[in-house]
Protein backbone atom coordinates (compact mmCIF):
# COMPACT_ATOMS: atom_id res chain seq x y z
CA UNK A 1 0.00 0.00 0.00
CA UNK A 2 1.26 3.70 -0.94
CA UNK A 3 1.54 6.22 1.77
CA UNK A 4 -1.68 8.95 0.49
CA UNK A 5 0.56 11.71 2.02
CA UNK A 6 4.22 12.00 2.12
CA UNK A 7 6.32 15.09 3.79
CA UNK A 8 9.83 14.80 3.66
CA UNK A 9 12.47 17.10 4.97
CA UNK A 10 9.90 20.05 5.86
CA UNK A 11 10.94 23.30 7.02
CA UNK A 12 9.55 26.37 7.69
CA UNK A 13 11.20 29.35 9.72
CA UNK A 14 10.70 32.49 10.46
CA UNK A 15 12.16 36.09 11.29
CA UNK A 16 15.91 36.61 10.93
CA UNK A 17 19.33 35.78 12.42
CA UNK A 18 18.93 35.72 16.30
CA UNK A 19 15.16 36.19 15.87
CA UNK A 20 14.75 33.36 14.08
CA UNK A 21 12.32 30.61 14.40
CA UNK A 22 12.36 27.38 13.07
CA UNK A 23 8.73 25.90 13.42
CA UNK A 24 9.74 22.96 11.32
CA UNK A 25 12.93 22.14 10.70
CA UNK A 26 13.44 19.00 9.12
CA UNK A 27 9.65 17.04 9.31
CA UNK A 28 9.77 13.37 7.40
CA UNK A 29 6.89 11.16 7.86
CA UNK A 30 4.35 9.57 5.83
CA UNK A 31 0.18 8.28 6.45
CA UNK A 32 -1.04 5.44 5.45
CA UNK A 33 -4.75 5.69 3.47
CA UNK A 34 -7.39 4.86 6.48
CA UNK A 35 -4.79 6.21 9.16
CA UNK A 36 -5.55 8.02 12.26
CA UNK A 37 -2.71 9.84 13.05
CA UNK A 38 -2.03 12.18 16.02
CA UNK A 39 0.21 15.38 16.57
CA UNK A 40 1.23 16.46 19.78
CA UNK A 41 3.65 19.28 21.11
CA UNK A 42 3.63 22.19 23.62
CA UNK A 43 2.29 25.55 22.06
CA UNK A 44 4.88 27.29 19.67
CA UNK A 45 5.84 23.67 18.50
CA UNK A 46 4.81 23.81 14.89
CA UNK A 47 2.38 21.35 14.71
CA UNK A 48 0.19 23.94 13.38
CA UNK A 49 2.33 25.36 11.31
CA UNK A 50 3.18 21.64 10.03
CA UNK A 51 -1.18 21.70 9.09
CA UNK A 52 -1.26 25.11 7.56
CA UNK A 53 1.86 24.09 5.12
CA UNK A 54 -0.58 21.08 3.77
CA UNK A 55 -3.44 22.97 3.57
CA UNK A 56 -1.10 25.25 1.63
CA UNK A 57 -2.34 28.24 4.18
CA UNK A 58 1.75 28.49 3.68
CA UNK A 59 4.34 27.82 1.97
CA UNK A 60 6.95 25.55 3.23
CA UNK A 61 10.67 27.26 2.87
CA UNK A 62 12.38 23.63 1.80
CA UNK A 63 11.03 20.10 1.62
CA UNK A 64 8.47 18.40 -0.02
CA UNK A 65 4.62 17.51 0.51
CA UNK A 66 3.21 15.06 -2.00
CA UNK A 67 -0.62 14.02 -2.00
CA UNK A 68 -1.31 10.76 -3.82
CA UNK A 69 2.09 11.18 -5.36
CA UNK A 70 1.81 14.66 -6.47
CA UNK A 71 3.79 17.46 -5.41
CA UNK A 72 1.45 19.86 -3.92
CA UNK A 73 4.47 22.86 -4.34
CA UNK A 74 3.89 22.49 -8.10
CA UNK A 75 -0.01 22.35 -8.15
CA UNK A 76 -1.46 26.18 -9.47
CA UNK A 77 -4.59 27.76 -10.48
CA UNK A 78 -7.36 25.09 -11.11
CA UNK A 79 -4.90 22.25 -9.80
CA UNK A 80 -4.29 24.52 -6.78
CA UNK A 81 -8.30 24.99 -6.11
CA UNK A 82 -9.44 21.58 -6.58
CA UNK A 83 -6.32 19.97 -4.05
CA UNK A 84 -7.64 22.64 -1.58
CA UNK A 85 -11.04 21.89 -2.09
CA UNK A 86 -11.16 17.95 -2.72
CA UNK A 87 -8.30 16.51 -1.64
CA UNK A 88 -8.35 18.18 2.04
CA UNK A 89 -10.90 18.75 4.21
CA UNK A 90 -9.99 21.24 7.24
CA UNK A 91 -11.60 20.63 10.28
CA UNK A 92 -10.74 24.25 13.30
CA UNK A 93 -11.11 24.82 16.55
CA UNK A 94 -13.31 27.56 16.87
CA UNK A 95 -16.00 26.15 13.64
CA UNK A 96 -15.30 28.86 11.01
CA UNK A 97 -18.57 28.62 10.48
CA UNK A 98 -20.64 31.63 8.73
CA UNK A 99 -23.01 33.73 10.31
CA UNK A 100 -25.30 34.43 8.28
CA UNK A 101 -25.84 30.78 7.14
CA UNK A 102 -27.96 28.13 8.42
CA UNK A 103 -26.20 24.61 9.39
CA UNK A 104 -27.63 23.48 5.85
CA UNK A 105 -25.72 26.54 3.81
CA UNK A 106 -22.45 26.06 5.27
CA UNK A 107 -22.55 22.19 4.62
CA UNK A 108 -23.65 23.21 1.33
CA UNK A 109 -21.22 25.94 0.32
CA UNK A 110 -18.15 23.95 -0.37
CA UNK A 111 -20.57 21.99 -3.41
CA UNK A 112 -21.74 24.86 -4.91
CA UNK A 113 -18.13 26.56 -5.45
CA UNK A 114 -16.66 23.11 -6.76
CA UNK A 115 -19.79 22.57 -9.34
CA UNK A 116 -21.10 19.78 -7.46
CA UNK A 117 -24.68 19.03 -8.63
CA UNK A 118 -27.24 20.46 -5.70
CA UNK A 119 -29.30 16.55 -5.80
CA UNK A 120 -25.84 14.73 -5.34
CA UNK A 121 -24.80 16.81 -2.75
CA UNK A 122 -28.29 16.72 -0.97
CA UNK A 123 -27.32 12.76 -0.80
CA UNK A 124 -24.17 13.15 0.84
CA UNK A 125 -25.47 15.76 3.54
CA UNK A 126 -28.30 13.28 4.18
CA UNK A 127 -25.93 10.66 5.22
CA UNK A 128 -23.78 13.21 6.78
CA UNK A 129 -26.34 14.96 8.90
CA UNK A 130 -27.57 11.43 10.33
CA UNK A 131 -24.56 9.85 11.03
CA UNK A 132 -23.56 13.13 12.70
CA UNK A 133 -26.71 13.52 14.09
CA UNK A 134 -27.36 17.41 13.16
CA UNK A 135 -30.43 16.70 11.11
CA UNK A 136 -32.49 18.53 13.61
CA UNK A 137 -29.85 21.74 13.41
CA UNK A 138 -29.41 22.05 9.57
CA UNK A 139 -32.07 24.99 9.55
CA UNK A 140 -30.24 26.87 12.70
CA UNK A 141 -27.85 29.71 11.94
CA UNK A 142 -24.87 29.03 14.33
CA UNK A 143 -25.82 31.52 16.96
CA UNK A 144 -28.60 28.77 18.04
CA UNK A 145 -26.26 26.41 17.56
CA UNK A 146 -24.37 24.47 20.90
CA UNK A 147 -20.96 24.38 20.85
CA UNK A 148 -20.48 20.50 20.13
CA UNK A 149 -23.44 21.33 16.84
CA UNK A 150 -20.92 23.48 15.63
CA UNK A 151 -18.14 21.63 15.66
CA UNK A 152 -20.59 18.80 14.03
CA UNK A 153 -21.99 20.84 11.32
CA UNK A 154 -18.44 22.20 10.70
CA UNK A 155 -17.48 18.38 10.41
CA UNK A 156 -19.94 17.42 8.07
CA UNK A 157 -19.28 20.74 5.76
CA UNK A 158 -15.10 19.37 5.56
CA UNK A 159 -16.28 16.12 4.81
CA UNK A 160 -18.76 16.60 2.00
CA UNK A 161 -16.33 16.82 -1.08
CA UNK A 162 -14.85 13.55 0.31
CA UNK A 163 -11.71 14.48 0.85
CA UNK A 164 -8.35 12.16 0.53
CA UNK A 165 -7.67 13.70 4.47
CA UNK A 166 -9.39 15.27 6.64
CA UNK A 167 -7.26 17.93 8.68
CA UNK A 168 -8.17 18.68 11.92
CA UNK A 169 -6.73 21.31 14.13
CA UNK A 170 -7.35 20.60 17.84
CA UNK A 171 -11.06 20.12 16.74
CA UNK A 172 -12.09 19.43 20.65
CA UNK A 173 -10.52 22.38 21.78
CA UNK A 174 -13.38 24.67 22.15
CA UNK A 175 -15.80 21.77 23.02
CA UNK A 176 -16.81 20.36 26.79
CA UNK A 177 -15.97 17.07 27.71
CA UNK A 178 -19.27 15.88 26.57
CA UNK A 179 -19.17 16.91 23.29
CA UNK A 180 -15.07 16.28 22.39
CA UNK A 181 -16.41 12.93 23.45
CA UNK A 182 -19.17 12.86 21.00
CA UNK A 183 -16.99 14.48 18.34
CA UNK A 184 -14.17 12.10 18.76
CA UNK A 185 -16.60 8.93 18.32
CA UNK A 186 -18.15 10.46 15.60
CA UNK A 187 -14.17 10.41 13.27
CA UNK A 188 -13.00 7.44 15.03
CA UNK A 189 -16.52 5.96 13.94
CA UNK A 190 -15.77 7.67 10.08
CA UNK A 191 -12.20 6.22 10.09
CA UNK A 192 -13.33 2.94 11.09
CA UNK A 193 -16.14 2.28 9.14
CA UNK A 194 -15.59 4.78 5.68
CA UNK A 195 -11.68 4.50 6.43
CA UNK A 196 -11.22 8.14 6.21
CA UNK A 197 -8.01 8.97 6.55
CA UNK A 198 -7.70 11.67 9.50
CA UNK A 199 -4.30 13.80 10.87
CA UNK A 200 -5.49 15.83 14.13
CA UNK A 201 -3.45 17.98 15.86
CA UNK A 202 -4.11 17.80 19.56
CA UNK A 203 -2.77 18.88 22.94
CA UNK A 204 -5.78 16.86 25.01
CA UNK A 205 -4.88 13.25 25.44
CA UNK A 206 -8.00 12.19 25.48
CA UNK A 207 -8.65 12.82 22.12
CA UNK A 208 -4.91 11.90 21.47
CA UNK A 209 -5.94 7.94 22.95
CA UNK A 210 -8.43 7.74 19.44
CA UNK A 211 -5.41 7.50 17.17
CA UNK A 212 -3.59 4.77 16.07
CA UNK A 213 -0.41 6.73 16.24
CA UNK A 214 0.83 9.83 17.32
CA UNK A 215 3.75 11.80 15.96
CA UNK A 216 5.37 14.16 19.31
CA UNK A 217 7.01 17.60 17.94
CA UNK A 218 9.55 19.75 19.74
CA UNK A 219 11.23 22.73 18.54
CA UNK A 220 10.33 22.14 15.20
CA UNK A 221 11.22 17.87 14.57
CA UNK A 222 9.92 14.67 15.67
CA UNK A 223 11.22 13.68 18.61
CA UNK A 224 8.45 10.67 19.57
CA UNK A 225 6.54 8.01 17.84
CA UNK A 226 3.87 6.71 19.32
CA UNK A 227 2.22 3.43 18.06
CA UNK A 228 -1.56 1.66 19.57
CA UNK A 229 -1.72 -2.01 19.61
CA UNK A 230 -4.22 -2.23 17.05
CA UNK A 231 -6.97 -4.08 18.01
CA UNK A 232 -5.85 -5.44 21.33
CA UNK A 233 -5.42 -2.11 23.16
CA UNK A 234 -8.21 -0.08 24.52
CA UNK A 235 -8.26 3.59 24.52
CA UNK A 236 -7.59 3.66 28.29
CA UNK A 237 -4.80 1.71 27.73
CA UNK A 238 -3.52 3.85 24.76
CA UNK A 239 -4.03 6.76 26.95
CA UNK A 240 -1.95 5.74 30.15
CA UNK A 241 1.14 5.08 27.28
CA UNK A 242 0.51 8.87 26.21
CA UNK A 243 0.92 9.62 29.84
CA UNK A 244 4.24 7.80 29.80
CA UNK A 245 5.45 9.22 27.16
CA UNK A 246 4.86 12.59 29.25
CA UNK A 247 6.39 11.28 31.83
CA UNK A 248 9.67 10.15 30.35
CA UNK A 249 9.77 13.58 28.34
CA UNK A 250 9.76 15.74 31.81
CA UNK A 251 6.86 15.16 33.82
CA UNK A 252 3.34 17.02 33.30
CA UNK A 253 1.33 18.24 30.52
CA UNK A 254 2.09 21.96 30.68
CA UNK A 255 5.81 21.20 29.82
CA UNK A 256 5.14 18.46 26.99
CA UNK A 257 1.48 18.73 25.42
Amino acid sequence: MEPILEIESLKKYYGKSKNLTKALDGITFQVMPGEFLGIMGSSGSGKTTLLNCIATVVWPDAGSIAMNGKQIQKLAGAALADYRGKEIGYLFQNFELLDNLTGYENIMLPLSLHGVPEQEGRQRLEQLAAYLEIIDVLHKFPAQMSGGQKQRIAAARSLILRPGVILADEPTGALDSKNAKTLMEKLLGLNQEEQATILMVTHDCNAASYCRRILFIQDGVIFHELRRNIPDESGQEFYARILQVMAQLGGGSANVL
